[in-house]
């Protein structure tokens, strides 16, 4: 095609699809409509991955606190034996026994420092609820004056870190009569 000096040429837009020419202003009003379309697209996956970033520091921050919090459980848990011995020599032992004054000293001292690094005694009373969560029933019996479905006797104390249960309370439940 010749083009004369004074003739101005219009451009010719062809559509995408190769079909014939379409006014400029059609061509232009889908291209935008196709560039919105994709701005949308954008911002939405942007959205989905600022929630999905926000989600994984939430989860890490968890996992960093719960590592923080339950990082001495392994050493908090082979103290439990110790708390046992302890509180057997004491039951064991006379009031007039040299030794008493310091194993109680230490086991004061172990509760302090355990206290405080997250660890708690669940150790029920006779007539408290039997708590399935806390307390492991190592048999039933009916007792006179106890309600059923509570606890008459501890065994064994149990211990939690951080209300966590590092080993449940072994206790006798009372049956219904």
């Amino acid at each position: 095609m010749t083009q004369h000096p004074h003739e101005q040429q219009t451009p010719e837009f062809h559509d995408v699809d190769g079909e014939a020419p379409a006014p400029v202003e059609q061509q232009l009003a889908d291209q935008v409509e196709r560039l919105s379309a994709e701005l949308e697209q954008l911002r939405a996956q942007m959205l989905l991955e600022r929630a999905d970033l926000e989600n994984q520091r939430k989860r890490l921050a968890r996992e960093v606190d719960n590592a923080r919090r339950f990082a001495n459980e392994r050493l908090l848990a082979a103290l439990v034996p110790v708390f046992d011995a302890l509180e057997a020599g004491l039951a064991n032992a006379s009031d007039t026994d040299p030794l008493r004054s310091g194993v109680e000293l230490t086991l004061r001292e172990l509760t302090r420092a355990t206290e405080s690094n997250g660890l708690s005694t669940v150790a029920p009373a006779a007539g408290d609820v039997f708590n399935p969560e806390h307390h492991q029933a190592m048999s039933i019996v009916e007792v006179p004056g106890v309600p059923p479905g509570t606890v008459a006797q501890v065994f064994q104390k149990g211990y939690l870190l951080n209300d966590r249960l590092l080993r449940p309370a072994m206790v006798v439940v009372a049956k219904a009569d």
